[in-house]
């Protein structure tokens, strides 16, 4: 009896001291308001905002040399990337049967000129005979219209003629601009045919020195675009490197796609080294605001909103009177209102008396990552909240408490 008594009392001592050390640990590793939170700190500088998109890289210049008659590559001069003269030849193709068609024509032409003088010579004699009251006027008229009708006949094979030397000369492809030959589209041996519309048979940027971006931005973003505006990007194939330019049109002919309507932007680069090649894709980046030295918050502590049992906010952007949050639905509605952002405000919190607290901004430009703020009751260097924090990060849970038997 005495033994059970004995084990009884060395069992609610044990308890106690269990039951002790636990609200010790608890209270050791109770966690503090900070640690429930991620902060970032209000800083001061300079912004930027700008819209970005995609574009290729072209020559301001691009001349598609083509060929106004149809043949077989018989000559051909350039190649990639060869530099070439106003003028100079860049193919020939195959002229037999323009040589052999100048030919035919020439013989027209001869022909033509026999009738004429024949002609000639017969309206002369039925003119004489006229005079002479030995044939009718009607014989006359007739003479004369057959020189005429000779006449006409001889401008027109002489105009075929003139046509066939033409078509011999269009066989000789020159270039029509200076520059570079940037695409070559035929062979020799290749046959060429111009019936419907003229084949491109090379391409000739006429100056690499001048390049231009064409590059679209959707309509949400063309009302913060002007001609004259810097416009900075980069390109993979030089990734350390930024470059500039500026704009130089908007063109007003929108192009709709998937019910989205973008607006083609030109923008002209210098290129003096000529690294930057025609077709490379560029990452263009126009900067239409900039403020300078002004306050800055994170983005995230705009997008930060507490939970209502955690947050003690009135219509002032303070704490509830004794640090008390309003309760039940009232307390609620009041929360969403201070929530709900309009045009040029916004809100962050700060924290106070371990509550977030809030702090009504007025909202400027945005890089993406940090936005301009004016505030009254916030300075560089104060701490706002930009979410909570992780499980792990929580002071306390890295240990488990001691288990209850």
């Amino acid at each position: 009896m005495k033994k059970s008594i004995k084990n009884s009392i060395l069992g609610l001592i044990v308890l106690a001291l269990l039951a002790g050390a636990y609200y010790f640990y608890q209270a050791k590793h109770q966690q503090r308001p900070e640690d429930l939170y991620k902060f970032a700190e209000v800083s001061q500088g300079d912004i930027e905002q700008a819209v970005s998109a995609n574009g290729t890289i072209n020559p301001v210049t691009l001349v598609s040399v083509g060929t106004q008659v149809s043949g077989r590559v018989s000559k051909l001069y350039v190649d990639f990337n060869d530099k070439v003269e106003k003028g100079q030849v860049l193919l020939e193709l195959d002229d037999a049967l323009f040589t052999a068609q100048i030919a035919q024509s020439q013989g027209n032409v001869r022909n033509a000129e026999a009738s004429v003088e024949l002609a000639k010579a017969n309206e002369a004699r039925i003119r004489s005979l006229f005079v002479q009251e030995y044939v009718s006027r009607q014989e006359l008229d007739q003479s004369v219209q057959a020189l005429k009708s000779a006449q006409a006949q001889l401008a027109t094979t002489r105009a075929q003629l003139q046509r066939d030397k033409t078509n011999l000369s269009y066989s000789i492809i020159r270039s029509p601009v200076s520059g570079i030959v940037i695409d070559r589209q035929i062979d020799i041996g290749q046959t060429v045919a111009a019936s419907f519309q003229t084949p491109t048979l090379i391409k000739i940027a006429q100056d690499l020195s001048k390049m231009q971006i064409d590059t679209s931005f959707a309509e949400a973003d063309i009302g913060n675009i002007k001609v004259g505006q810097l416009a900075k990007f980069s390109v993979d194939a030089f990734p350390n490197l930024n470059f500039e330019g500026m704009v130089k049109q908007i063109r007003l002919n929108p192009v709709t796609t998937s019910n989205v309507v973008s607006y083609n932007v030109v923008i002209s680069v210098d290129n003096p080294q000529q690294i930057l090649l025609p077709g490379m894709t560029a990452y263009v980046s126009i900067v239409f605001a900039k403020h300078d030295n002004v306050l800055l918050v994170p983005n995230a502590a705009l997008r930060f909103k507490p939970k209502l049992d955690d947050a003690e906010v009135t219509d002032n952007g303070g704490a509830g009177k004794n640090g008390e949050a309003k309760r039940g639905a009232g307390k609620k509605q009041a929360v969403d209102k201070q929530l709900t952002d309009s045009f040029g405000r916004g809100k962050v919190f700060v924290l106070e008396n371990g509550k977030p607290q809030m702090r009504e901004v007025k909202v400027g430009i945005t890089d993406g990552k940090f936005t301009e703020i004016i505030a009254q009751q916030l300075q560089a260097g104060d701490q706002v909240i930009i979410g909570a924090a992780q499980a792990d990060e929580k002071s306390g849970n890295s240990m488990r408490a001691p288990r209850m038997f």
